[in-house]
């Protein structure tokens, strides 16, 4: 593949009067940074962090034009590092793909060979991606629950966001592995199809807060998955029962939070936080192996709903209005263009 090959990709641009627009543009390969390993993506999926990249926030992507996507899913053109072979299926999560890297909303990235892990035999791409970071997330964080002890036995898991791409993926994997879900969400229009994901019980997310100031309140659930932050985070701790613990991972309801020490001292009740963006590639890897095992889901598309490359634009303004619901898988691969 030449330097002057061209391919399709989603473009986020700075106006003149600091607005972002995003269309999809033509580029060559030779656009993309100089690194060892030139894949060209099949699939990718949509994130909150991809949404903010989209709308301009200098946090998450300093320089425009810019390509998000922290996920792909594709096959290995070429590698000088001797990592891969050409033809190989991989997945990249994380890292800086998306971010300052042009990332997998593109038909082809270039990127560091330690960013990319194979893809496990028993998943698809397309498969791969209906989990994304989301589902990653998700997958890190029951698994760090269980290394806190937690076991199906102890009483619910409750779950905030759970509409969200973390939270769907929550509810089943928890749902499979044998646990009661408590579901917290703010579309209560959405409690059928939650149920259907797993959960036993679905209750509207503001009741999380009904305890008020309280320093601590009755033991309602076992462990808990907080996809949200804020309050919730803070009174999903105060409510959690003596030994368990809550994971963190989002902060769409706030990154401050507050609360008393009396949780943790009174009741040993633990707050562990998620990383899904620069774990070592060897845990990233061995994560993937049990969602590609005692993690993979029955009936995996039903989690997702796929879309093209064309509908990115629309999809993404979604996160920042609150009406994502379960994933959003993209179909990025089309037609390379020569």
């Amino acid at each position: 593949m030449s330097n002057d090959t061209t391919f399709k990709a989603l473009v986020v641009e700075e106006t003149s009067d600091g607005e972002f627009k995003k269309s999809i543009q033509e580029r060559k390969v030779s656009d993309l940074p100089e690194n060892d390993l030139l894949i060209e993506v099949h699939y990718s999926s949509l994130n909150f962090k991809d949404a903010m990249s989209a709308t301009g926030n200098k946090r998450i992507t300093k320089q425009y034009p810019h390509t998000p996507g922290i996920d792909a899913a594709g096959v290995v053109v070429s590698d000088k590092s001797g990592t891969f072979s050409a033809g190989q299926e991989v997945l990249v999560f994380g890292y800086d793909l998306g971010m300052d890297t042009d990332g997998g909303l593109g038909q082809m990235i270039s990127i560091p060979a330690e960013w990319a892990l194979p893809c496990p035999e028993t998943l698809t791409l397309k498969e791969a991606m209906t989990y994304g970071t989301g589902g990653l997330t998700a997958a890190l964080s029951v698994q760090k629950l269980e290394k806190m002890g937690a076991k199906p036995s102890d009483g619910p898991v409750a779950v905030t966001g759970a509409t969200g791409g973390v939270g769907t993926i929550s509810i089943a994997i928890l749902k499979q592995l044998g646990y009661d879900v408590i579901a917290f969400s703010g579309k209560p229009e959405q409690s059928e199809h939650l149920k259907e994901l797993g959960a036993s019980e679905v209750r509207h997310r503001d009741t999380i807060n009904e305890i008020g100031n309280k320093p601590v309140g009755r033991e309602l659930w076992a462990n808990a998955i907080d996809t949200i932050g804020g309050d919730y985070l803070s009174n999903l701790l105060k409510q959690t029962k003596a030994g368990g613990a809550v994971t963190s991972c989002g902060l769409a309801g706030g990154a401050e939070f507050s609360m008393t020490v009396m949780p943790f001292i009174t009741r040993a009740v633990s707050l562990l936080g998620i990383d899904s963006v620069y774990i070592p590639l060897a845990d990233k890897e061995a994560i993937w192996k049990r969602v590609a095992t005692d993690m993979k889901l029955p009936n995996l598309e039903s989690y997702g709903e796929e879309i093209t490359l064309e509908q990115t634009p629309e999809y993404l303004d979604r996160f920042m209005s609150s009406k994502v619901v379960g994933r959003y898988v993209v179909n990025v691969k089309g037609q390379v263009l020569v």
